[in-house]
Protein backbone atom coordinates (compact mmCIF):
# COMPACT_ATOMS: atom_id res chain seq x y z
CA UNK A 1 0.00 0.00 0.00
CA UNK A 2 2.83 2.76 0.99
CA UNK A 3 5.41 3.09 -1.34
CA UNK A 4 9.11 2.48 -0.57
CA UNK A 5 9.69 6.14 -0.01
CA UNK A 6 7.10 6.75 2.36
CA UNK A 7 7.91 3.49 3.98
CA UNK A 8 11.65 4.82 4.71
CA UNK A 9 10.47 8.34 5.79
CA UNK A 10 7.77 6.16 8.35
CA UNK A 11 10.33 3.90 9.48
CA UNK A 12 12.80 7.14 10.47
CA UNK A 13 9.73 8.45 12.60
CA UNK A 14 9.12 4.98 14.19
CA UNK A 15 12.52 4.85 15.35
CA UNK A 16 11.33 7.89 17.76
CA UNK A 17 8.80 5.98 19.43
CA UNK A 18 9.06 5.37 23.26
CA UNK A 19 6.54 2.65 24.26
CA UNK A 20 4.56 -0.32 22.44
CA UNK A 21 1.35 1.23 20.09
CA UNK A 22 -1.85 -0.61 19.29
CA UNK A 23 -3.57 -0.18 16.22
CA UNK A 24 -6.88 -1.04 16.52
CA UNK A 25 -8.63 -2.29 13.14
CA UNK A 26 -12.08 -2.22 11.97
CA UNK A 27 -12.35 -3.77 8.84
CA UNK A 28 -15.04 -5.52 6.27
CA UNK A 29 -14.27 -7.37 3.15
CA UNK A 30 -15.24 -4.36 1.40
CA UNK A 31 -12.78 -2.58 -1.18
CA UNK A 32 -11.98 0.12 1.11
CA UNK A 33 -11.16 -1.54 3.81
CA UNK A 34 -8.74 -3.78 1.88
CA UNK A 35 -6.97 -0.86 1.00
CA UNK A 36 -6.84 0.01 4.82
CA UNK A 37 -5.93 -2.88 6.37
CA UNK A 38 -2.85 -2.94 3.50
CA UNK A 39 -1.85 0.52 4.82
CA UNK A 40 -1.71 -0.89 8.57
CA UNK A 41 -0.13 -4.14 7.66
CA UNK A 42 2.71 -2.14 5.94
CA UNK A 43 2.69 0.60 9.16
CA UNK A 44 2.90 -2.28 11.61
CA UNK A 45 5.80 -3.87 9.75
CA UNK A 46 7.81 -1.16 10.18
CA UNK A 47 8.64 -1.45 14.02
CA UNK A 48 8.39 -3.93 16.57
CA UNK A 49 6.40 -1.63 18.77
CA UNK A 50 3.20 -0.99 16.30
CA UNK A 51 0.75 -4.10 17.41
CA UNK A 52 -2.68 -4.86 15.75
CA UNK A 53 -5.77 -6.09 16.91
CA UNK A 54 -9.12 -6.33 15.37
CA UNK A 55 -11.58 -3.81 16.73
CA UNK A 56 -15.01 -2.84 16.31
CA UNK A 57 -15.48 0.92 15.77
CA UNK A 58 -18.11 3.17 14.96
CA UNK A 59 -16.74 4.03 11.44
CA UNK A 60 -15.73 0.70 8.83
CA UNK A 61 -13.20 1.05 7.29
CA UNK A 62 -10.99 2.79 10.57
CA UNK A 63 -8.57 2.13 13.27
CA UNK A 64 -8.08 3.81 16.37
CA UNK A 65 -4.47 4.89 17.79
CA UNK A 66 -3.53 3.86 21.86
CA UNK A 67 -0.82 4.09 23.45
CA UNK A 68 -0.30 2.87 26.90
CA UNK A 69 -1.33 5.79 29.05
CA UNK A 70 -4.09 7.39 29.71
CA UNK A 71 -5.79 9.74 26.92
CA UNK A 72 -8.65 10.33 24.39
CA UNK A 73 -9.84 8.35 21.34
CA UNK A 74 -7.56 8.66 18.30
CA UNK A 75 -9.65 7.16 15.14
CA UNK A 76 -9.17 7.83 11.33
CA UNK A 77 -11.94 6.96 9.09
CA UNK A 78 -10.79 6.36 5.74
CA UNK A 79 -6.74 6.18 4.48
CA UNK A 80 -4.64 9.22 5.85
CA UNK A 81 -2.76 9.55 3.02
CA UNK A 82 -2.05 13.08 0.97
CA UNK A 83 -1.56 15.51 3.40
CA UNK A 84 -2.98 13.55 6.57
CA UNK A 85 0.12 11.44 6.13
CA UNK A 86 1.56 13.77 8.67
CA UNK A 87 -1.42 13.68 10.90
CA UNK A 88 -0.85 10.11 10.97
CA UNK A 89 2.70 10.02 11.39
CA UNK A 90 2.60 12.71 14.39
CA UNK A 91 0.04 10.97 16.32
CA UNK A 92 1.44 7.48 16.10
CA UNK A 93 4.36 9.23 17.51
CA UNK A 94 2.86 10.92 20.42
CA UNK A 95 0.04 8.02 21.27
CA UNK A 96 4.07 6.09 21.26
CA UNK A 97 5.04 8.81 24.05
CA UNK A 98 7.11 11.02 21.90
CA UNK A 99 5.59 15.13 23.78
CA UNK A 100 3.37 17.28 21.46
CA UNK A 101 5.38 20.17 20.30
CA UNK A 102 3.19 22.85 21.89
CA UNK A 103 3.91 25.94 24.10
CA UNK A 104 2.99 25.66 28.21
CA UNK A 105 0.17 28.02 28.13
CA UNK A 106 -1.60 25.97 25.32
CA UNK A 107 -1.33 22.89 27.26
CA UNK A 108 -2.61 24.37 30.02
CA UNK A 109 -5.51 25.62 28.34
CA UNK A 110 -5.98 22.19 26.99
CA UNK A 111 -5.77 20.42 30.20
CA UNK A 112 -8.46 22.64 31.68
CA UNK A 113 -11.07 21.85 29.50
CA UNK A 114 -14.00 20.09 31.39
CA UNK A 115 -16.59 17.28 30.20
CA UNK A 116 -16.93 14.58 27.49
CA UNK A 117 -16.59 15.82 24.22
CA UNK A 118 -16.47 14.18 21.06
CA UNK A 119 -15.20 15.53 17.84
CA UNK A 120 -15.25 14.84 14.47
CA UNK A 121 -13.47 16.30 11.39
CA UNK A 122 -14.43 15.97 7.62
CA UNK A 123 -11.16 15.98 5.42
CA UNK A 124 -10.05 15.86 1.81
CA UNK A 125 -6.68 14.52 1.03
CA UNK A 126 -6.06 17.47 -0.80
CA UNK A 127 -7.06 19.98 1.52
CA UNK A 128 -4.17 21.94 3.07
CA UNK A 129 -5.68 23.46 5.70
CA UNK A 130 -7.21 20.21 7.36
CA UNK A 131 -4.21 19.04 8.99
CA UNK A 132 -3.75 21.94 11.29
CA UNK A 133 -7.24 21.03 12.83
CA UNK A 134 -6.87 17.45 12.48
CA UNK A 135 -3.48 17.64 14.35
CA UNK A 136 -4.86 20.18 16.62
CA UNK A 137 -7.68 17.75 17.73
CA UNK A 138 -5.06 14.68 18.17
CA UNK A 139 -3.31 16.73 20.40
CA UNK A 140 -6.03 18.05 22.68
CA UNK A 141 -6.90 14.40 22.95
CA UNK A 142 -3.55 13.30 23.57
CA UNK A 143 -3.64 15.83 26.97
CA UNK A 144 -7.09 15.51 27.79
CA UNK A 145 -8.60 11.95 28.02
CA UNK A 146 -12.31 13.69 28.23
CA UNK A 147 -11.57 14.67 24.31
CA UNK A 148 -11.68 11.59 21.73
CA UNK A 149 -11.42 12.73 18.00
CA UNK A 150 -12.38 10.91 14.53
CA UNK A 151 -10.77 12.35 11.00
CA UNK A 152 -12.98 11.49 8.10
CA UNK A 153 -12.10 11.04 5.32
CA UNK A 154 -14.56 12.71 2.58
CA UNK A 155 -13.41 10.81 -0.55
CA UNK A 156 -14.36 7.34 1.52
CA UNK A 157 -16.98 8.51 3.46
CA UNK A 158 -18.95 10.45 0.62
CA UNK A 159 -22.38 9.71 1.77
CA UNK A 160 -22.21 10.96 5.21
CA UNK A 161 -20.73 13.92 4.27
CA UNK A 162 -23.46 14.65 1.91
CA UNK A 163 -25.95 13.51 4.46
CA UNK A 164 -23.92 16.09 6.43
CA UNK A 165 -24.07 18.41 3.89
CA UNK A 166 -20.30 19.31 4.24
CA UNK A 167 -19.76 21.48 1.28
CA UNK A 168 -16.28 22.58 2.42
CA UNK A 169 -13.30 20.99 4.32
CA UNK A 170 -12.44 21.05 7.34
CA UNK A 171 -15.90 20.80 8.88
CA UNK A 172 -15.92 20.11 12.40
CA UNK A 173 -18.53 18.26 14.56
CA UNK A 174 -18.95 18.18 17.84
CA UNK A 175 -21.29 15.75 19.70
CA UNK A 176 -22.29 14.90 16.21
CA UNK A 177 -23.88 18.78 15.76
CA UNK A 178 -21.81 21.43 13.26
CA UNK A 179 -19.40 22.93 15.54
CA UNK A 180 -16.94 25.29 12.81
CA UNK A 181 -15.60 24.75 9.88
CA UNK A 182 -12.63 26.16 7.67
CA UNK A 183 -9.11 26.45 9.07
CA UNK A 184 -8.80 27.08 12.57
CA UNK A 185 -5.58 26.90 14.66
CA UNK A 186 -5.13 25.65 18.13
CA UNK A 187 -5.70 29.17 19.89
CA UNK A 188 -9.13 30.00 17.98
CA UNK A 189 -10.30 25.99 18.81
CA UNK A 190 -9.64 26.92 22.16
CA UNK A 191 -11.69 30.55 22.23
CA UNK A 192 -14.34 28.37 20.75
CA UNK A 193 -14.36 26.61 23.12
CA UNK A 194 -14.72 28.77 26.03
CA UNK A 195 -10.74 28.04 27.11
CA UNK A 196 -9.68 31.27 28.61
CA UNK A 197 -6.71 32.75 26.87
CA UNK A 198 -3.71 33.63 29.07
CA UNK A 199 -2.25 36.95 27.80
CA UNK A 200 1.27 36.56 30.08
CA UNK A 201 3.67 36.82 27.48
CA UNK A 202 2.53 40.02 26.21
CA UNK A 203 3.33 41.82 29.16
CA UNK A 204 5.55 43.58 31.24
CA UNK A 205 7.29 44.01 27.56
CA UNK A 206 10.18 46.83 27.31
CA UNK A 207 10.10 48.91 24.69
CA UNK A 208 11.14 47.39 21.31
CA UNK A 209 13.15 48.86 18.61
CA UNK A 210 10.80 47.40 15.83
CA UNK A 211 7.43 46.30 16.63
CA UNK A 212 5.86 44.72 13.51
CA UNK A 213 2.23 43.70 13.12
CA UNK A 214 1.51 40.70 10.88
CA UNK A 215 2.81 37.10 10.45
CA UNK A 216 2.96 36.54 6.40
CA UNK A 217 6.09 37.30 4.48
CA UNK A 218 6.18 40.53 4.54
CA UNK A 219 5.82 40.65 8.41
CA UNK A 220 8.60 37.89 8.56
CA UNK A 221 11.08 39.73 6.62
CA UNK A 222 10.69 42.82 8.09
CA UNK A 223 11.44 40.79 11.33
CA UNK A 224 14.76 38.83 9.82
CA UNK A 225 16.07 42.27 8.69
CA UNK A 226 15.17 44.07 11.74
CA UNK A 227 16.99 41.42 13.84
CA UNK A 228 19.86 40.80 11.88
CA UNK A 229 20.35 44.18 12.41
CA UNK A 230 20.70 44.15 16.06
CA UNK A 231 17.20 45.38 16.74
CA UNK A 232 14.89 44.31 19.49
CA UNK A 233 12.39 42.93 17.49
CA UNK A 234 8.51 42.00 18.46
CA UNK A 235 6.04 40.27 15.91
CA UNK A 236 2.22 40.54 17.00
CA UNK A 237 -0.20 38.65 15.10
CA UNK A 238 -3.25 36.37 15.08
CA UNK A 239 -1.31 33.09 13.89
CA UNK A 240 2.42 32.80 11.79
CA UNK A 241 1.56 32.26 8.53
CA UNK A 242 -0.67 34.75 7.37
CA UNK A 243 -2.57 34.15 3.93
CA UNK A 244 0.52 32.55 2.39
CA UNK A 245 -0.84 28.93 4.65
CA UNK A 246 -3.92 28.91 2.32
CA UNK A 247 -1.66 28.81 -0.37
CA UNK A 248 -1.04 25.31 -2.16
CA UNK A 249 1.37 25.36 -5.15
CA UNK A 250 3.89 27.88 -5.20
CA UNK A 251 6.33 27.74 -8.00
CA UNK A 252 7.35 31.52 -8.66
CA UNK A 253 9.66 32.16 -5.60
CA UNK A 254 13.35 32.43 -6.83
CA UNK A 255 15.14 28.90 -5.69
CA UNK A 256 12.44 27.08 -4.57
CA UNK A 257 11.19 24.72 -7.91
CA UNK A 258 8.31 24.12 -6.02
CA UNK A 259 6.63 24.90 -2.56
CA UNK A 260 3.68 24.58 -0.42
CA UNK A 261 2.34 27.48 1.49
CA UNK A 262 2.53 26.00 5.34
CA UNK A 263 5.70 24.71 4.47
CA UNK A 264 7.61 27.50 3.53
CA UNK A 265 5.65 30.18 6.34
CA UNK A 266 6.75 27.52 9.04
CA UNK A 267 10.93 27.65 7.18
CA UNK A 268 10.03 31.51 7.34
CA UNK A 269 8.99 31.03 11.11
CA UNK A 270 11.87 28.88 12.14
CA UNK A 271 14.30 31.34 10.57
CA UNK A 272 12.43 34.54 12.80
CA UNK A 273 12.83 31.99 15.95
CA UNK A 274 16.20 31.49 15.93
CA UNK A 275 17.08 35.17 15.36
CA UNK A 276 15.44 35.61 19.05
CA UNK A 277 12.45 37.61 17.44
CA UNK A 278 10.02 38.03 19.83
CA UNK A 279 6.56 36.48 18.47
CA UNK A 280 3.38 37.39 20.36
CA UNK A 281 0.40 35.41 18.37
CA UNK A 282 -3.45 35.34 19.41
CA UNK A 283 -3.38 38.90 19.26
CA UNK A 284 -4.75 41.45 16.74
CA UNK A 285 -3.74 44.90 16.85
CA UNK A 286 -6.90 47.56 17.63
CA UNK A 287 -5.06 51.16 17.39
CA UNK A 288 -1.89 53.03 16.82
CA UNK A 289 -0.84 56.50 17.53
CA UNK A 290 2.25 58.23 18.38
CA UNK A 291 3.26 59.49 21.74
CA UNK A 292 5.08 62.59 20.37
CA UNK A 293 6.15 63.45 23.47
CA UNK A 294 8.20 60.30 24.01
CA UNK A 295 8.74 59.57 20.32
CA UNK A 296 7.10 56.41 20.81
CA UNK A 297 4.79 54.21 19.00
CA UNK A 298 1.84 53.02 21.23
CA UNK A 299 0.03 49.80 20.08
CA UNK A 300 -3.35 48.82 21.42
CA UNK A 301 -4.38 45.06 20.97
CA UNK A 302 -7.62 43.36 21.08
CA UNK A 303 -6.32 41.31 24.02
CA UNK A 304 -6.49 44.66 26.36
CA UNK A 305 -2.23 44.84 26.39
CA UNK A 306 -0.55 47.87 24.66
CA UNK A 307 3.10 47.99 23.71
CA UNK A 308 5.59 50.71 22.68
CA UNK A 309 8.47 50.35 20.39
CA UNK A 310 10.70 53.62 18.98
CA UNK A 311 9.35 52.12 15.46
CA UNK A 312 6.43 50.05 13.88
CA UNK A 313 6.26 48.14 10.52
CA UNK A 314 2.69 47.51 9.60
CA UNK A 315 2.61 43.98 7.73
CA UNK A 316 -1.34 43.00 8.13
CA UNK A 317 -1.80 41.84 4.77
CA UNK A 318 -5.08 40.87 3.40
CA UNK A 319 -8.35 38.73 2.57
CA UNK A 320 -10.66 37.69 0.16
CA UNK A 321 -12.58 40.30 -1.42
CA UNK A 322 -16.44 40.22 -0.91
CA UNK A 323 -18.56 40.84 -3.69
CA UNK A 324 -21.78 42.32 -1.40
CA UNK A 325 -24.60 39.91 -2.77
CA UNK A 326 -27.43 38.04 -1.47
CA UNK A 327 -25.88 34.46 -0.20
CA UNK A 328 -22.64 35.42 0.13
CA UNK A 329 -22.07 34.83 3.35
CA UNK A 330 -25.08 33.08 4.17
CA UNK A 331 -23.74 30.30 1.98
CA UNK A 332 -20.01 30.16 3.04
CA UNK A 333 -19.31 26.60 3.71
CA UNK A 334 -22.58 25.22 2.17
CA UNK A 335 -21.37 25.98 -1.68
CA UNK A 336 -19.91 29.14 -1.13
CA UNK A 337 -16.15 28.43 -1.22
CA UNK A 338 -12.70 30.38 -2.09
CA UNK A 339 -9.86 27.39 -2.13
CA UNK A 340 -10.14 24.77 -5.19
CA UNK A 341 -7.58 22.53 -3.34
CA UNK A 342 -9.61 22.04 -0.38
CA UNK A 343 -13.32 22.23 -1.55
CA UNK A 344 -12.87 21.21 -5.19
CA UNK A 345 -12.69 17.36 -4.84
CA UNK A 346 -16.35 18.01 -2.45
CA UNK A 347 -17.58 19.09 -6.12
CA UNK A 348 -16.49 16.32 -8.56
CA UNK A 349 -18.82 15.40 -11.12
CA UNK A 350 -21.15 18.87 -9.61
CA UNK A 351 -22.40 22.21 -11.52
CA UNK A 352 -20.28 24.71 -10.19
CA UNK A 353 -19.07 29.03 -10.83
CA UNK A 354 -16.42 30.52 -10.34
CA UNK A 355 -16.66 34.27 -9.98
CA UNK A 356 -13.71 36.12 -11.43
CA UNK A 357 -11.84 36.17 -14.74
CA UNK A 358 -8.84 37.11 -13.70
CA UNK A 359 -5.52 34.64 -12.79
CA UNK A 360 -6.57 33.31 -9.89
CA UNK A 361 -10.38 32.83 -10.89
CA UNK A 362 -8.98 31.13 -14.08
CA UNK A 363 -6.79 28.99 -12.64
CA UNK A 364 -9.91 27.87 -10.16
CA UNK A 365 -11.51 27.29 -12.79
CA UNK A 366 -9.12 25.26 -14.99
CA UNK A 367 -8.26 23.17 -11.20
CA UNK A 368 -12.44 22.26 -10.87
CA UNK A 369 -12.43 21.44 -14.25
CA UNK A 370 -10.70 18.64 -13.85
CA UNK A 371 -13.29 17.64 -11.49
CA UNK A 372 -16.88 19.19 -11.49
CA UNK A 373 -19.75 18.36 -14.31
CA UNK A 374 -19.10 21.78 -15.64
CA UNK A 375 -17.47 25.09 -14.65
CA UNK A 376 -19.11 28.37 -15.20
CA UNK A 377 -16.85 31.38 -15.24
CA UNK A 378 -18.80 34.55 -14.75
CA UNK A 379 -16.56 37.61 -15.34
CA UNK A 380 -18.01 41.32 -14.67
CA UNK A 381 -15.96 43.31 -17.65
CA UNK A 382 -16.14 42.41 -21.40
CA UNK A 383 -13.03 40.89 -21.32
CA UNK A 384 -11.16 38.10 -19.22
CA UNK A 385 -8.30 39.87 -17.28
CA UNK A 386 -6.56 36.74 -16.32
CA UNK A 387 -2.74 35.88 -18.55
CA UNK A 388 -3.62 35.03 -22.19
CA UNK A 389 -1.35 31.33 -21.65
CA UNK A 390 -4.33 30.94 -18.61
CA UNK A 391 -7.01 31.93 -21.13
CA UNK A 392 -6.26 29.55 -23.84
CA UNK A 393 -6.02 27.00 -21.73
CA UNK A 394 -8.95 27.81 -20.24
CA UNK A 395 -11.04 28.08 -23.18
CA UNK A 396 -9.42 24.63 -24.46
CA UNK A 397 -11.59 22.86 -21.89
CA UNK A 398 -14.90 20.75 -23.17
CA UNK A 399 -17.06 21.48 -20.12
CA UNK A 400 -15.84 24.98 -18.95
CA UNK A 401 -18.53 27.94 -20.50
CA UNK A 402 -17.56 31.84 -20.07
CA UNK A 403 -19.48 34.67 -19.47
CA UNK A 404 -18.51 37.97 -19.84
CA UNK A 405 -19.79 41.28 -19.12
CA UNK A 406 -22.42 40.11 -16.56
CA UNK A 407 -22.84 41.25 -13.21
CA UNK A 408 -23.71 38.36 -10.15
CA UNK A 409 -26.86 39.71 -8.20
CA UNK A 410 -27.64 36.79 -6.16
CA UNK A 411 -26.71 33.02 -4.61
CA UNK A 412 -29.37 31.38 -3.87
CA UNK A 413 -31.29 27.89 -2.17
CA UNK A 414 -32.56 26.04 0.32
CA UNK A 415 -29.85 24.95 3.24
CA UNK A 416 -27.25 25.58 0.42
CA UNK A 417 -26.35 26.71 -2.88
CA UNK A 418 -28.47 25.72 -5.29
CA UNK A 419 -28.57 28.69 -8.20
CA UNK A 420 -26.98 31.62 -9.37
CA UNK A 421 -28.35 35.12 -10.92
CA UNK A 422 -27.21 37.28 -12.96
CA UNK A 423 -27.44 40.31 -15.38
CA UNK A 424 -26.49 40.92 -18.78
CA UNK A 425 -24.73 44.05 -18.35
CA UNK A 426 -25.45 44.63 -22.37
CA UNK A 427 -28.94 43.68 -22.63
CA UNK A 428 -29.84 44.45 -19.19
CA UNK A 429 -31.67 40.53 -18.96
CA UNK A 430 -31.77 38.96 -15.68
CA UNK A 431 -30.38 35.07 -16.08
CA UNK A 432 -30.15 32.23 -13.75
CA UNK A 433 -28.17 29.04 -13.89
CA UNK A 434 -28.29 25.61 -11.80
CA UNK A 435 -25.05 25.19 -9.46
CA UNK A 436 -24.14 23.14 -6.45
CA UNK A 437 -20.94 25.38 -5.43
CA UNK A 438 -19.79 28.72 -6.35
CA UNK A 439 -16.29 30.13 -5.87
CA UNK A 440 -15.24 33.78 -5.37
CA UNK A 441 -11.91 34.98 -6.82
CA UNK A 442 -12.64 38.67 -7.07
CA UNK A 443 -9.23 39.63 -5.62
CA UNK A 444 -8.29 40.75 -2.03
CA UNK A 445 -9.22 43.46 0.31
CA UNK A 446 -6.90 44.56 2.77
CA UNK A 447 -6.32 44.38 6.64
CA UNK A 448 -6.14 48.18 7.46
CA UNK A 449 -9.88 48.81 8.98
CA UNK A 450 -8.56 49.42 12.61
CA UNK A 451 -6.23 51.91 10.80
CA UNK A 452 -9.37 54.20 9.39
CA UNK A 453 -9.03 55.98 13.47
CA UNK A 454 -5.81 56.69 13.37
CA UNK A 455 -3.43 58.86 11.42
CA UNK A 456 -2.09 56.86 9.30
CA UNK A 457 -2.76 57.90 5.39
CA UNK A 458 -4.66 55.03 3.59
CA UNK A 459 -5.45 55.62 -0.46
CA UNK A 460 -9.13 54.93 -1.00
CA UNK A 461 -8.70 51.24 -1.82
CA UNK A 462 -7.62 51.62 2.12
CA UNK A 463 -4.10 50.71 1.50
CA UNK A 464 -1.43 52.30 3.66
CA UNK A 465 1.04 54.78 1.78
CA UNK A 466 4.19 54.41 1.45
CA UNK A 467 7.29 56.00 0.52
CA UNK A 468 10.43 54.59 -1.58
CA UNK A 469 11.29 53.33 2.27
CA UNK A 470 8.84 51.60 3.33
CA UNK A 471 7.87 54.70 5.55
CA UNK A 472 4.10 56.08 5.96
CA UNK A 473 3.09 59.45 6.66
CA UNK A 474 3.47 58.81 10.35
CA UNK A 475 7.09 59.48 11.92
CA UNK A 476 8.31 56.02 12.55
CA UNK A 477 5.86 54.12 11.15
CA UNK A 478 6.18 51.75 8.43
CA UNK A 479 4.37 49.45 6.29
CA UNK A 480 4.80 46.67 3.94
CA UNK A 481 3.15 44.09 2.19
CA UNK A 482 -0.53 43.37 1.14
CA UNK A 483 -1.98 46.36 3.18
CA UNK A 484 0.04 48.56 1.41
CA UNK A 485 -0.35 50.11 -2.09
CA UNK A 486 2.18 47.86 -3.97
CA UNK A 487 0.68 47.12 -7.41
CA UNK A 488 1.28 43.46 -7.41
CA UNK A 489 0.20 41.23 -4.16
CA UNK A 490 2.70 38.62 -4.87
CA UNK A 491 4.59 36.46 -1.64
CA UNK A 492 7.93 37.68 -3.37
CA UNK A 493 7.18 41.14 -3.01
CA UNK A 494 6.08 41.45 0.01
CA UNK A 495 8.96 39.82 0.72
CA UNK A 496 11.00 42.83 -0.53
CA UNK A 497 8.73 45.45 0.96
CA UNK A 498 9.67 43.55 4.34
CA UNK A 499 13.40 44.17 3.90
CA UNK A 500 12.94 47.94 2.74
CA UNK A 501 10.42 48.34 5.64
CA UNK A 502 12.99 47.29 8.10
CA UNK A 503 16.07 48.87 6.11
CA UNK A 504 13.81 51.97 6.03
CA UNK A 505 13.38 51.25 10.32
CA UNK A 506 17.03 50.61 11.10
CA UNK A 507 17.97 53.95 8.83
CA UNK A 508 15.07 55.82 10.96
CA UNK A 509 16.60 54.85 14.09
CA UNK A 510 20.37 55.91 13.56
CA UNK A 511 19.38 59.11 13.19
CA UNK A 512 16.65 59.76 15.59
Amino acid sequence: MLDQNLKNQLAQYLDLLKTEVVIGLSVDDGENSKKLKGFIDDVASLSDKIKVEEKKLKYTPSFELKGDFDHGEIVFAGLPLGHEFASFALALLQVGGVSPKLDDKSKARIEALDGKMDFETIVSLSCHNCPDVVQAFNIMAILNPNINHTMIEGGMFKDLAESRDVLAVPAIFKDGDFFEGGKQSMDKILDLLGSVKDTSHFENKDIFDVLIVGGGPAAATSAIYAARKGLRTGLVASEFGGQVNETLAIENIPGFKYTEGPDFMNQMKDQVQALGVDIMTGALAKAIKRNDKDKLIEMSLDNDISLQAKTAILATGARWRLIGIPGETEFRNKGVAYCTHCDGPLFKDKPVAVIGGGNSGVEAAIDLANLAKKVTVIEFLPELKADKILQDKLKSLGNVEIITNAQTTGLYGDGKVQSLKFTDRSSGEEKEIAIDGCFIQVGLVPNTEWLTESEVQLNKHGEIITDKNGASNVEGIFAAGDATETAFKQIVIAAGSGATAALGAFNYLMVN
